[in-house]
């Protein structure tokens, strides 16, 4: 999937993956089951979760690196930005027909539109933070965020 067809995934996404309220107790079991996801599939990824700025959650697995917490960071900032997933915000420019390391205008050593990193979205609030892997192809570090989040809210109680 790619182009138009994605985007509209993406935005889908962002609309059902919304939490009622998120605390430092929820990022934590959040991250938790992102680290569990990850380790369970031998995963060499980096995580971490923030609030207001705020990182409440970080996690190095096995064959994580630094440069892995550089992406978390450059791709954060745009979710910052924007108040949209950092693999939406990449697609956008995409099916604009631009690019978003030259269109945006923005310096890519502190901006990176690949995927991986996903607004905290709170009901009535919107964007609060992010949580961001980084340490697989864009789509992979995308998708194990967006499917943990699914599962999460899920098994809550309403």
């Amino acid at each position: 999937m790619t182009g138009p067809e994605l985007l509209d995934e993406l935005v889908a996404q962002e609309a059902r993956l919304v939490f009622d309220s998120f605390d430092e107790e929820t990022a934590w079991a959040l991250g938790v089951a992102l680290r569990d996801a990850a380790l369970a599939a031998s995963l060499p990824v980096a995580i971490s979760i923030r609030r207001n700025g705020q990182r409440l959650f970080h996690a190095a697995l096995p064959g994580a690196s630094a440069d892995n917490d550089g992406w978390i960071e450059r791709k954060s900032a745009v979710v910052d930005r924007y108040g949209r997933s950092s693999l939406r915000v990449g697609e956008q420019f995409r099916v604009g027909g631009g690019s978003f390391d030259k269109d945006s205008r923005l310096d890519v050593s502190d901006y990176a539109a690949h995927g991986g990193a996903f607004p905290v979205l709170v009901r009535g609030t919107g964007c609060i933070g992010t949580v961001a892997v980084s340490g697989l192809p864009q789509l992979e570090d995308h998708q194990l965020v967006v499917d943990t989040i699914e599962g999460f809210l899920a098994a809550r109680p309403e």
